[in-house]
């Protein structure tokens, strides 16, 4: 341990030994004409907590505080003047170590002249009993040397009696907890409780965010009224949440003792008030907050937008999204972006080539700023731009981590009294759905462009005249999550033909539990059980998965089971293996209900589950960290003769009590019965014949996409086919998107920055083949995500950088082969991953005075791939089908 801690600690627990006062709280004051002498130390180390070996930066200092009472008014509030002395700083210059070698010597750090001159400009604090009423300094003064004085002067906020408070000093407005044992105080200060105006922003998934682990513990010695020591020590472990093994941790110490015996000092003056003795001091002293200030470190070495335009002929991106180097080139261009001129974005925008358009504008919505959303607003014609780059735009937006509301003005303001393709309005209604619901996570639902985005899809759900066009509609409400919209969807969703009560109900299975009232369950389960009218399938077991994932009452749960024994087959297969899936799944908020249900053998019994159809559900687990859990989960319908009506391929993410769906891919087929000469279930109507795509994509919806409808769509199709998959997303987006600034005690800086982009390529294909009688599908996801978290300290004499970056590149494919040409139906499923490759770096950069430092350290691996094995039964099949193709 170092010695000046040591010495620290003996002193105080001396101190508290030797004193054994007891009774009611102490008045604390400074005595006039007396010039108070305390010694100041300050400890603040910064080190990646995953990577030892790797030395961080490591600052020590120590100074003359010297203190005297100038004033007292008749109320007992005193103006103190605070002065720093002699102040000496050391760093740690060495950037390396073997993990359990000793520490190197220290080096002096040389300040300035102009440094030294700050640091001896004296302070002013308004002081009663403890409490810094005011703080009164130089304006004029830079950022880090003002803060510097905060941390000092914060170190004289206490109060002698035990209780809770909300005290602002250098951290801000916190929270803090006094114990009071004999002369000795501790104060306890809750971090995460501090508020600051500048404190930055983050992504709204906490998924996508930063653990924050931070303590503040404060320990003051006092003797006849008298202030002897205080030692305040803090400290904080910063992670990515996704990946807390790439933590940052921060450790800062400050002391300060008084030096005995005290001297004589200036005598107090006399003044009417405050303000009259103030205006008498040498200098004139404004007064200031006891807040830090936001200090913003200026990158020299970052690329500016006009730079790369200068050079713009010979840099071009070369655009692959599964691709880790252009998911770094989207993140180098969001900073750039960010710091660049409207009419540099506006410049870029029209000079980018055809294949990179869409690129620059995904990175111009990402960035966010005023200027590149300005720029966007002129370049973006919604009636000359090619469909595709305007659902770019659309879908960038709809996926912003933390969007504003001058983002969803934009997209209203494009949307808005245009002739626009079909598929540029689908998409946009979705993206405002999207738009809303992330703006009320921000608590800014009483933004006007909250409340004229709402209203557009209200008034063009009430004025929507075909059905395709309402789904829409609904499918954007369920974006929007909002709990007032939940009436009008249960309208639909009862009273509904097939496809609105299947999105109605859709939109309903997103709002989270705490929303899906009795009202909405008595509506399920009227739709379920078919009180007041018949549904189709698929939409009675959407119901029915509401009212199982939504704290089920054991009533709901047993009514289902029993219900499932008079559906038909597949029906009940399915909705059964539904059931039984749930209780392998540990986070399934019906998991207990239903195991204390089928503990009773009259219902889980052979009776109940030997239903012998083909429908299947299934869920497992892809990968398991400590930090995530990502699950895949496969729901597969079939028709009475063996005909594929539903799938359902989902990827979700639990992390830290948060759950997202990463993405989601619906493809239905109906009406293929009569096509294959099998007669429809009496009292059913004929479905249309018709085949498509529904994608949920980082909890955002996107537009349905119809394959063919009607059988002369269909054979046109087959007949003018390519070959080539649909394209379900494809772009770049950023996922994290976290800015911190944290004030630490001593005043130092920490600024927390976390970028994570995603660059993905999702593309689905059916192939039919009528003559073979044989169905084929195919997904395929191809990704690659980048991770950039760093962490800076700013203080006067150092500054320091620790960084961690990340990147994988991952490609997963999902197959089915459905052979329907004998009986039984065959069925194959396929679910593989191709070899992961990553790489991880860690820097180190510090600078001291004129010394400047940078340390790397680099480790890569690669996950092999795997195929997954699903089940037993569909191993089999698989074998017999693949052999057979071969």
């Amino acid at each position: 341990m170092n010695p000046q801690a040591v010495l620290g600690y003996v002193f105080l627990l001396c101190f508290s030994f030797v004193s054994t006062a007891k009774g009611p709280p102490w008045p604390l004051s400074f005595q006039p004409g007396v010039l108070y002498r305390y010694r100041y130390s300050l400890d603040v180390r910064l080190e990646h907590a995953s990577l030892p070996a790797l030395r961080g930066a490591w600052l020590q200092a120590e100074a003359s505080v010297q203190l005297h009472r100038l004033w007292r008014d008749t109320g007992g509030e005193e103006l103190l003047r605070v002065q720093i002395h002699d102040l000496k700083a050391q760093h740690q210059p060495e950037e390396e170590r073997s993990e359990d070698g000793p520490r190197g010597a220290l080096a002096e750090i040389a300040l300035s002249q102009e440094e030294q001159a700050e640091l001896q400009q004296p302070t002013f604090i308004s002081w009663s009993n403890g409490k810094v009423k005011a703080f009164h300094g130089h304006e004029a003064e830079s950022i880090l040397i003002s803060n510097l004085k905060r941390g000092v002067v914060s170190l004289l906020q206490l109060q002698p009696h035990a209780g809770t408070a909300v005290e602002e000093d250098v951290s801000g407005s916190c929270q803090v907890t006094y114990a009071v044992s004999n002369h000795s105080i501790t104060k306890t200060k809750d971090l995460l409780s501090c508020t600051n105006p500048n404190s930055g922003f983050t992504s709204i998934n906490k998924m996508f965010g930063v653990q924050w682990q931070p303590t503040s513990r404060s320990q003051y010695m006092v003797k006849d009224s008298l202030l002897q020591a205080v030692l305040a020590e803090e400290s904080h472990m910063l992670s990515p949440a996704l990946r807390s093994t790439t933590s940052i941790k921060i450790s800062s110490r400050q002391q300060l003792q008084l030096v005995s015996p005290p001297m004589p000092g200036p005598a107090e003056v006399t003044g009417q008030n405050l303000k009259d003795v103030l205006a008498g001091t040498e200098e004139r002293h404004q007064p200031l907050g006891m807040a830090s200030l936001p200090f913003r470190r200026v990158c020299t070495h970052c690329s500016s937008l006009r730079a790369y335009l200068k050079a713009f002929d010979s840099q071009r991106v070369k655009i692959d999204t599964s691709k880790a180097a252009t998911t770094w080139q989207f993140q180098r261009f969001i900073q750039m972006l960010r710091s660049a001129k409207k009419r540099d974005v506006l410049q870029l925008l029209k000079r980018a080539p055809e294949e990179m358009l869409p690129f620059v504008v995904e990175a111009a919505v990402a960035a966010q700023s005023v200027a590149s959303l300005a720029a966007l607003s002129d370049f973006l014609d919604f009636s000359k731009e090619p469909t595709s780059l305007l659902e770019k735009f659309l879908y960038a937006a709809a996926f912003s981590p933390r969007p504003s509301g001058e983002l969803l003005r934009l997209v209203l303001d494009k949307l808005d009294g245009k002739q626009l393709a079909p598929e540029v309005h689908e998409t946009g209604i979705v993206a405002v759905g999207s738009l809303v619901s992330k703006l009320c996570q921000q608590q800014l639902c009483g933004l006007q462009e909250v409340e004229r985005g709402v209203e557009n899809i209200l008034v063009g759900l009430r004025s929507a005249e075909e059905e395709s066009q309402v789904v829409v509609y609904l499918l954007a409400l369920g974006n929007a999550m909002l709990p007032e919209t939940i009436p009008t969807l249960l309208d639909f969703a009862e009273e509904g033909p097939v496809a609105i009560t299947a999105a109605a109900v859709s939109a309903l299975r997103r709002f989270p539990a705490q929303h899906i009232s009795s009202e909405v369950k008595q509506a399920m389960r009227r739709i379920f059980h078919e009180k007041r009218k018949s549904y189709e399938k698929t939409c009675r077991l959407a119901a029915a998965e509401v009212l199982l994932d939504n704290e089920p009452s054991p009533m709901d749960i047993i009514n289902i089971l029993l219900a499932a024994n008079e559906l038909e087959t597949e029906m009940a297969t399915f909705l059964l293996l539904k059931i039984q899936n749930s209780l392998h799944a540990d986070h399934h908020p019906a998991r207990k209900i239903m195991k204390d249900i089928l503990r009773d053998p009259r219902i889980n019994n052979y009776h109940f589950f030997s239903k012998a159809g083909i429908s299947s559900s299934f869920s497992g687990p892809l990968t398991v960290t400590q930090d995530l859990l990502s699950t895949f989960g496969l729901d597969l319908l079939f028709l009475e003769g063996g005909l594929l009506r539903k799938s359902i391929s989902d990827f979700s993410l639990l992390s830290h009590g948060q759950q997202l769906r990463a993405a989601q891919v619906t493809i239905e087929a109906q009406g293929m019965e009569s096509m294959m000469g099998e007669n429809t279930l009496e009292g059913e109507e004929e479905p249309e014949l018709m085949a498509g795509m529904s994608a949920i994509f980082f909890d955002v919806q996107l537009r349905p996409i119809i394959f063919f409808q009607g059988y002369t769509d269909l054979m046109t199709k087959v007949l003018l086919s390519s070959g080539e998959p649909t394209s379900v997303v494809k772009g770049n987006l950023l996922l994290m998107d976290h800015h911190q600034v944290i004030p630490l005690q001593s005043g130092l800086q920490v600024t927390v920055k976390l970028q994570g982009g995603l660059g993905v390529d999702i593309s689905a294909n059916m192939d039919m083949s009528i003559w073979e009688q044989e169905l084929k599908t195919n997904m395929n996801a191809r990704g690659s995500l980048t991770i950039d978290f760093q962490t800076e300290l700013d203080g006067p004499f150092l500054q320091a950088t620790l960084r961690s970056q990340m990147e994988v590149e991952t490609s997963i494919h999902f197959d089915t082969i459905l052979r329907f040409s004998g009986s039984p139906v065959l069925m194959c499923l396929q679910l593989r991953k191709e070899q992961v490759p990553y790489r991880e770096i860690f820097t180190v950069s510090k600078s001291a005075g004129s010394q400047s430092i940078t340390t790397r350290k680099r480790r890569q691996g690669s996950v092999p791939g795997r195929e997954f094995a699903l089940h037993w039964a569909n191993s089999k099949v698989c074998n017999i089908l693949l052999t057979a193709e071969e």
